[in-house]
């Protein structure tokens, strides 16, 4: 069966317009999260998210014409520079591949057309509505003739898209898939729904200080809006094009806990069984695993459960693994985490550095595991852990590893 490789990434943050300036800021513990613009929410408990940077409004009309753009929305006009520039870095010329062979997949809850966003009239209304809209405009970009379709399973959905693609190339039914995934949550309703369920921290005064995973004070999770994109590729053709390789990606697992609509399975069981089921397919035993990039939402019943999962399947080894959560910083991207922090996982492979849980000032003591604190940390990476878990019971794990 074919190798999947990774040949061109890229993300959109509340913390950069691209990898490199998200990179810089991760691992400075840069915080991304602040008060909330795109509507007014003073009279919402939660007043405060990570969005993107408004410079995002300058960058946008580099990539895409006007016409298109007044068909998309603003998070799918992100997921669309972010794929453009992911593209770019793989260097791949698409006119010289099989089209019939090249594929998108993204992660999309929805393509955030709320009360947010701006310009939609009558003639735009489904087109930017549509949940196919992200992939779609990707797919007419370089013409692609493979499957191109969007996944929805919640805070999972980045995360199953990249495990589709890994499939279809391991199977050998394509050369290239485009994966990853957008999300904006930053409107009045759904924070307002989110504050109803408990779910949102209310740390209005101090933004920066209000994502802390893992810490004994949190007080629930920062949403963040973003994009992630990554170009993968059979092994094969990337040689055959003498493509710079950047990771592979050696297998995952996706399951159903079958629990609950909202909270994860009681002393973390059904993550331990989709971390389980990830390093047996992936073909990885514990002792490889050099790091986690956790889902780590700054929950209480989350960050607690994932500890105990990754205890329940590491043994003693659990205290010699490193673990860090990127929403501390740039907060939960939701359908775009899977890929944000694989993106940012395979940085840390190829840069030797963890990137930290910042905000972590007062350690919960029933959780007691290596979290990173606070600062970035040199550590060599040929085996890490990307970890994505969603309302609903959908969990997602992925391994990634140094390629060689």
């Amino acid at each position: 069966m074919e190798r999947v490789v990774v040949t061109g990434m890229n993300m959109i943050t509340s913390l950069g317009l691209n990898l490199s300036e998200n990179w810089e800021n991760l691992i400075a513990g840069k915080s991304g999260v602040k008060k909330i613009s795109l509507f007014d929410a003073s009279q919402c408990q939660t007043q405060i998210a990570a969005e993107l940077p408004a410079a995002f409004e300058e960058l946008w009309p580099n990539y895409i014409k006007k016409r298109s753009a007044d068909q998309m929305t603003r998070v799918t006009k992100a997921c669309f520079v972010c794929a453009k520039e992911a593209v770019q870095q793989s260097g791949i010329n698409f006119d010289e591949m099989d089209k019939n062979r090249c594929s998108v997949i993204l992660g999309v809850v929805a393509t955030a057309n709320t009360s947010s966003e701006q310009n939609t009239t009558p003639q735009n209304l489904i087109l930017k509505s549509m949940n196919n809209a992200m992939s779609a405009w990707i797919s007419l970009e370089y013409k692609l003739q493979g499957p191109n379709y969007t996944v929805a399973s919640a805070c999972a959905s980045s995360a199953y898209a990249i495990g589709l693609g890994y499939d279809m190339i391991r199977s050998g039914s394509a050369d290239v898939v485009i994966v990853g995934g957008a999300d904006s949550i930053v409107n009045k309703e759904e924070i307002e729904g989110f504050n109803n369920l408990y779910a949102l921290s209310t740390e209005n005064e101090t933004p920066e200080k209000a994502s802390k995973p893992f810490s004994k004070n949190r007080d629930g999770f920062v949403i963040g809006e973003g994009a992630g994109v990554l170009v993968l590729e059979s092994e094969t053709s990337a040689k055959a094009r003498n493509a710079k390789i950047l990771a592979e990606l050696s297998g995952y697992a996706i399951t159903s806990e079958a629990y609950n609509i909202m909270a994860p399975m009681k002393d973390g069981e059904g993550i331990a069984h989709t971390i389980q089921q990830a390093l047996k397919n992936s073909g990885t035993d514990i002792n490889e695993v050099d790091y986690i990039n956790a889902h780590g939402t700054s929950t209480t019943l989350n960050d607690r459960y994932e500890t105990m999962a990754i205890k329940k399947v590491f043994g003693e080894q659990a205290y010699k693994i490193p673990i860090s959560s990127s929403k501390s910083m740039i907060g939960h991207t939701i359908g775009a985490a899977g890929a944000v922090e694989l993106i940012i996982t395979i940085q840390s492979i190829n840069n030797s550095l963890l990137t930290p849980t910042i905000n972590y000032d007062e350690p919960d003591p029933e959780l007691d595991l290596d979290y990173v604190p606070n600062k970035a940390r040199k550590q060599v990476v040929n085996c890490a852990l990307s970890n994505s878990f969603a309302f609903g019971g959908h969990n997602a794990v992925l391994v990634i590893k140094k390629y060689c």
